[in-house]
């Protein structure tokens, strides 16, 4: 009699706990805000990994969140265009962005540490600077004056080295030769002899068609692909010495990133991770293929040669002293991203290095 009482009396608070968890989540989703935004991207539709991560991004946020914080995602052009994003959340046009830090440098020289520097860090070293090695504090500071909080939102990995119409043996080739070339690496690039053109990628094609620029890099074989570049102009680079590592960022409005509550934020935080990893790992995934079917199609795939590359080198160098000397900020931050670079290349000559070289050793013997 005892033990069916206690039966009845344990069902009845099984019962009650079940009922109780199944309107407590109810209950906290109600206490979540809804919110929707609208995000501009710099980049066009039709390049599913740059533009897909802000897509990406927004999704998981939403998924997260029950629906409750929604990010519309605009493509280059559609309210702002693609070199503009940064000030239209500064501005409050929109409450957030997705872009390339590079992208502004003539704002401010230090902006293009959050994208790339010329002979800088892999797409491992940038993200090992900005969580661990104090990037995110300095650039957080740095974006505040422009009235965004940042977040690291992609990173393409080591980029191709551009289409030309004509192959790049020496220095004299470089001469006169009007080169898209986004954000500080146009600066070393006029150093060389072109004249750089920053173009947003949707209008590159257009542009090299019609031969206002004579040569254009964007990013690698699978997106380079898509925009037709191959088209036009046969001799692809590599590498792209000023990219090794770009990272592309999510700009919020500082005072929108301020009022949202605390689980929104690391929600937010999470999701720029995750678009991260995304970005890199697709490009890592696509571009093989694409580079095979390019070289397949006539492509002819040429290495800048060394001498070139050395003067390259030498003249970034000589542009960041003349850049600490001009902008206190950019010193600021190079003198604190400089030495992490130093000891990342030299940790990776160790053992990622020797590694990788092993194996491109046994790819080009056919041993693999």
């Amino acid at each position: 009699m005892q033990r069916r009482k206690f039966l009845r009396t344990a069902g009845i608070g099984g019962g009650a706990v079940v009922a109780a968890s199944t309107l407590a989540a109810p209950a906290i989703a109600q206490s979540m805000p809804e919110l929707k935004w609208r995000l501009a991207s710099s980049f066009p539709k039709s390049l599913d990994t740059l533009y897909g991560a802000g897509e990406i991004f927004a999704k998981y946020i939403q998924e997260m969140t029950d629906n409750r914080f929604q990010i519309r995602v605009f493509a280059s052009g559609e309210i702002v265009p693609g070199l503009q994003v940064l000030d239209a959340v500064q501005n409050g046009t929109v409450e957030m962005g997705h872009t390339a830090g590079t992208y502004y440098f003539g704002k401010e020289p230090a902006l293009a540490i959050d994208t790339a520097l010329p002979f800088g860090t892999n797409a491992r070293q940038q993200e090992a600077w900005i969580r661990w090695g104090g990037g995110k504090e300095l650039l957080n500071d740095l974006y505040k004056e422009y009235n965004c909080y940042n977040l690291p939102c992609g990173n393409t990995g080591a980029q191709m080295g551009g289409w030309f119409r004509k192959e790049i043996k020496t220095m004299d080739d470089l001469k006169g030769l009007k080169f898209r070339i986004a954000g500080i690496a146009g600066l070393v690039a006029a150093k060389l002899g072109c004249v750089p053109q920053q173009i947003a990628g949707g209008d590159i094609y257009p542009a090299l068609e019609k031969g206002t620029i004579d040569a254009a890099e964007w990013v690698g074989p699978y997106d380079d692909q898509k925009l037709g570049f191959n088209k036009i102009a046969p001799y692809y680079m590599y590498p792209g010495w000023w990219e090794g590592g770009p990272q592309t960022t999510a700009l919020i409005g500082l005072n929108k990133w301020n009022e949202l509550p605390a689980n929104y934020k690391r929600i937010v935080e999470a999701a720029s991770a995750y678009a991260q990893t995304w970005m890199v790992s697709k490009y890592d995934a696509e571009n093989p293929k694409a580079l095979r079917e390019l070289v397949a199609g006539g492509t002819k795939l040429v290495q800048w040669p060394t001498p070139l590359m050395e003067a390259a080198f030498n003249a970034s160098t000589e542009l960041y002293a003349e850049l600490s000397t001009k902008s206190p900020k950019f010193k600021k931050v190079y003198d604190n991203w400089r030495p992490f670079r130093n000891e990342e290349v030299l940790w990776f000559r160790v053992a990622e290095g020797s590694f990788d070289t092993f194996m491109a050793r046994m790819s080009a013997a056919n041993k693999l």
